[in-house]
């Protein structure tokens, strides 16, 4: 039996990370980040579908694509899109696939704009805050469903 996918979305200039606002992000990359992704989704006998997109009609149509494939769950950091877009709400409220929101600061202790999200009333859980352990922490939720 194949093990279950996990897709695991990243949204806008994540593929900048290790260089984009180190004392925000890390410095970790976003390949470095997908290897550790990875080998923690092997010992959970998960495979992981890692993509990275600057247009929001990527993520939804990588949402989409998750709930016709039967994914176990998607992983989603929609970066700035998280703010702004009512299309991923949508989205999201339109599959069964669970989601779970990741963010790798914590957008509650940023900018006022940033303290709303439109994924979250639509998620499963969202985890903020932890870095990239954040990816992590969301495949561990992730198995126990």
């Amino acid at each position: 039996m194949a093990a279950k996918t996990i897709f695991v979305l990243n949204g806008p200039n994540l593929n900048l990370l290790g260089m984009r606002e180190p004392e925000i992000y890390g410095s970790e990359t976003l390949d470095e980040i997908a290897g550790q992704i990875e080998d923690h989704a092997q010992t959970l006998g998960f495979d992981v579908d890692i993509r990275q997109s600057n247009h929001e009609g990527h993520l939804i149509d990588w949402l989409h694509e998750a709930a016709a494939e039967d994914a176990h769950a998607v992983i989603l950091n929609a970066g700035a899109l998280t703010h702004t877009s009512l299309a991923l709400f949508d989205a999201i409220k339109a599959i069964n696939t669970p989601v779970i929101e990741v963010h790798i600061s914590n957008p509650a202790a940023r900018e006022e704009y940033r303290h709303k999200s439109f994924i979250a009333p639509v998620a499963k859980g969202s985890i903020c805050g932890f870095g990239a352990l954040g990816y992590q922490l969301a495949l561990d939720a992730a198995s126990k469903f």
